[in-house]
């Protein structure tokens, strides 16, 4: 795709309650773009937090703060990987990132990761309306037809935040980790974009019927 072309479709941007800009906004969050000003001492603490990271490739490796914000500088703009901050709508909090691809625009694919480094904030659906939102921006916004998703064997609470957005495990490769000294299976999940809109058809319905 061109870049041109996405920017256009990323042009609908909208404001949230507070003022800031929000690329696709939820019921308790919204998402926008991921800032240099985002790399904080908060940010730091997520990313070499032992039970953050204990299911992220950067685990292995001390995370400084100029590596962060490196990272983050190269995905500003970046038209294969559009990289969000996961913000509150009620305080604005950022409380994680979520990630498209890299994207596969001859096939229309692409993977989805992230993290949600505010301990505070687990265990109460965040990680799963994130997900749904990002969803939704790859299959409207981004014409893709096809999401995927991985994780540990053992990483359920993260498997069940995409089941409960609608995707289906798919597959499991056996071995394919070494965690804490032990082999790890990786939970293979996926949605196409037929199978979502089926499922937002029949969420509309279903609240129509009781509203």
């Amino acid at each position: 795709m061109e870049t041109v072309q996405l920017a256009n479709r990323l042009a609908g941007y909208i404001e949230s309650e507070s003022g800031e800009t929000a690329i696709v906004t939820g019921t308790r969050l919204f998402l926008r773009e991921v800032r240099i000003e985002d790399v904080t001492p908060r940010y730091y603490q997520w990313m070499n937090d032992p039970e953050v990271t204990q299911y992220l490739e950067t685990r292995f490796v001390p995370q400084s703060l100029s590596q962060i914000g490196a990272f983050v500088k190269s995905k500003d703009g970046a038209v294969n990987e559009p990289f969000f901050a996961i913000c509150r709508r009620d305080t604005n909090e950022h409380i994680g990132n979520i990630k498209i691809g890299p994207i596969n625009w001859l096939h229309r694919n692409a993977d989805i990761s992230l993290l949600i480094g505010e301990k505070s904030c687990w265990g109460k659906g965040y990680a799963s309306e994130a997900i749904s939102l990002v969803t939704r921006f790859g299959f409207e916004t981004l014409g893709l037809n096809k999401l995927r998703a991985s994780c540990y064997g053992e990483n359920e609470g993260s498997a069940r935040a995409f089941e409960k957005a609608g995707y289906t495990r798919e597959g499991l490769l056996k071995g394919w980790f070494f965690s804490k000294g032990n082999e790890s299976d990786m939970i293979l999940l996926g949605i196409r974009a037929e199978d979502w809109r089926k499922q937002a058809n029949l969420n509309d319905t279903t609240k129509k019927a009781h509203s």
